[in-house]
């Protein structure tokens, strides 16, 4: 069982990107009735400039000292310009990565909201060195936004890629759950990559998904709607971003990378879909 969303963290840089990041905190905060934390990391000075400039050390942290002031000044005006005011504010130091990370397990955080970040033509930095670390890191869910834009759409159409491993349960736990608190459709789909596969083996196997998650409606008395799709693509990550943009959904759920052999395709596909899709992914951290 997943448990319910109560602590979310939204960690801001103050970038275009991590203000749409914060529209969706504020939505999930408002949809499951949790509680909103911003988080904003000064970064530290290295040991080494330290040790090398060491007269300088008092006016080094004093420089530390007042970007943490204002930073959290410019937090405290985010509730009047924007509207949405965190519960809690919080200015750490240190490695942004490592930062987000302690704060989200001494939080006991449910949800951590982050932009993508960068634009280099390398993947690993189209998703950003810092979300990178923290989609590899954390033990809370990391939903991980795209664009620049400060308003977001309703999320009323989920699509869940499916692989069909018996460790698939989590996924679709999450998004049920996610389904249920924004009256949202779920579509499951299965991307057949284009080295052959068997249709009549796929369409057995969506139907013993769907006999499960029939029940767990009908024992819910929840009115989730489902439905279920196979595409074609030549890898699987490219046959996500295109279902997803094409028929105009809202938002992806998927799991990280994982330790078991079975599933490290999925988590492969996860981080490329991460990078390369325009829609928002709710990345479901890795088994450790």
């Amino acid at each position: 069982m997943t448990n319910p969303i109560k602590q979310i963290i939204w960690a801001t840089d103050f970038s275009a990107e991590s203000r749409e990041a914060l529209a969706y905190a504020d939505a999930f905060t408002k949809a499951f009735g949790g509680k909103l934390t911003a988080l904003h990391v000064v970064p530290d000075f290295s040991p080494a400039l330290y040790e090398a400039w060491p007269e300088a050390k008092a006016e080094l942290a004093g420089q530390i000292e007042a970007s943490k002031t204002s930073a959290k000044a410019k937090l405290d005006q985010m509730c009047e310009v924007q509207g949405i005011c965190p519960e809690k504010i919080v200015v750490a130091e240190g490695s942004p990565a490592k930062a987000i990370l302690k704060a989200a397990e001494k939080a006991k955080a449910d949800l951590i909201v982050v932009g993508r970040k960068g634009i280099s033509g390398r993947e690993q930095n189209l998703i950003g060195s810092v979300t990178h670390q923290v989609l590899r890191g954390a033990h809370a869910p990391v939903l991980v936004t795209k664009g620049t834009d400060a308003k977001v759409q309703p999320i009323r159409k989920v699509l869940v890629p499916t692989d069909f491993s018996d460790a698939e349960d989590i996924e679709r736990n999450h998004a049920w759950r996610l389904a249920k608190a924004f009256d949202a459709n779920l579509t499951f789909l299965y991307v057949m990559e284009l080295f052959g596969h068997d249709f009549r083996l796929t369409d057995e196997m969506f139907d013993a998904v769907l006999k499960k998650l029939q029940a767990r409606k009908k024992r819910e008395h929840e009115d989730v709607e489902i439905a279920e799709d196979v595409t074609k693509a030549v890898h699987g990550w490219e046959g996500i971003i295109d279902y997803g943009d094409t028929k105009g959904f809202d938002m992806i759920v998927m799991s990280t990378t994982v330790s078991t052999l079975s599933r490290l395709f999925l988590g492969s596909t996860t981080e490329r879909v991460i990078a390369h899709s325009r829609l928002p992914v709710y990345a479901i951290p890795r088994e450790k």
